[in-house]
């Protein structure tokens, strides 16, 4: 298990990382999601043993581990940055740490295939890095971080150079991979969709801050406030400030929302309503939906789908609709919303209550 208690790392008077509390534990997968600079890399620093933290303990199997370098803990850690040994071959980059802990000829080699096999490197095994394209130098770290065996794997946004189909293979492949081998596996992404995708736990990341941690469909379903809710959302999560009163949500412009029964008792007052983009659309849903107009501001079609940019009372908000819809700009369409997907906050920005709903 790996316990982060009360961790902060500050450097030259800028805070990294603000006061951080997480136990992970053995053979799960944690994601750490949020945007650039949110401070994904430096926590997955201190969980290695590159950097100490400048308060706080960490903690590895009930042991004390503050401050021990990184060359003493069995780690493995792959940046989107890949790095190999330029002077090796594939198979001895591969084979690099277990020649470093001693393991036998036979049982390198079989390791070193099974991950050139996974990897898709077996033709290129007598190749060094140069003679590499990006994507198979970094397919090259991350055999090497799989042969390594380590209690703790550092994934930091690892899949971003290669190519579609292989990255949904290997997200599908290794988190399987690792829980089978009892590693507590951590992986960074930028990217809402891949959390969802690899399922696990998530930590959702701001400033240095975790905002919310817990099983990812969860957090995704029942933010604990609006930063986490804007953090969990790509395209980015529609908001709009309303008023409760008389059993509705006033919205500015005259519309009114029915106010769910669970929500029938809290305050009248202001509160903001968020919602995913996927639970605007072109007809009802539900007996419950209400129907809005709106002004097209933009359109973006992407295959099946099309992406509607809208603009509503103060609001811009961004609808997913299924096929290809060529609406023009400044054109008014009627689109409906169901209250039973709303997310809730009140004034400081904190869950009314969570999400019941399914995504």
């Amino acid at each position: 298990m790996l316990e982060l208690k009360n961790v902060s790392r500050t450097v030259g008077g800028v805070a990294y990382i603000r006061d951080v509390t997480l136990r992970l534990e053995r053979g799960s997968l944690n994601v750490l999601l949020g945007p650039t600079l949110a401070g994904k890399t430096s926590l997955m620093r201190l969980m290695a043993g590159l950097d100490v933290p400048s308060s706080g303990t960490v903690w590895f199997d009930g042991s004390d581990v503050t401050g021990v370098p990184v060359q003493r803990r069995n780690v493995a850690m792959v940046y989107q940055q890949f790095i190999n040994y330029p002077s090796l071959t594939v198979y001895e980059n591969i084979a690099s740490p277990l020649r470093v802990a001693g393991v036998d000829r036979d049982r390198i080699d079989a390791e070193v295939k099974r991950a050139a096999t996974l990897l898709k490197l077996t033709p290129y095994l007598q190749r060094t890095p140069l003679n590499l394209s990006g994507g198979q130098q970094q397919r090259t770290a991350l055999a090497r971080a799989i042969v390594k065996n380590a209690g703790l794997v550092l994934l930091d946004e690892p899949l971003a150079n290669l190519d579609y189909k292989l990255r949904e293979e290997l997200r599908a492949e290794l988190p399987r991979l690792f829980a089978e081998a009892g590693t507590i596996f951590v992986y960074a992404t930028t990217e809402p969709h891949e959390a969802l995708l690899l399922g696990g736990n998530t930590a959702t990341l701001s400033e240095g801050r975790v905002t919310q941690f817990g099983p990812t469909i969860e957090v995704f379903r029942k933010p604990a406030d609006l930063l986490t809710a804007r953090t969990f959302a790509d395209p980015p999560l529609n908001t709009i400030f309303l008023h409760k009163g008389a059993g509705h949500f006033r919205i500015d412009g005259g519309v009114d929302l029915p106010v769910p029964a669970e929500l029938s008792a809290i305050a009248d007052q202001g509160y903001t309503i968020g919602f995913q983009p996927h639970h605007l659309s072109l007809a009802p849903r539900s007996p419950e939906a209400v129907g809005l107009k709106a002004k097209v501001t933009a359109s973006e079609i992407t295959g099946s789908e099309t992406f509607v940019h809208l603009s509503f009372a103060d609001a811009r908000w961004t609808m997913l609709a299924h096929g290809i819809h060529g609406f023009e700009p400044d054109e008014t369409i009627e689109v409906f919303l169901d209250p039973r997907h709303l997310m809730v906050f009140d004034q400081a920005g904190l869950s009314v209550r969570p999400r019941a709903r399914a995504a």
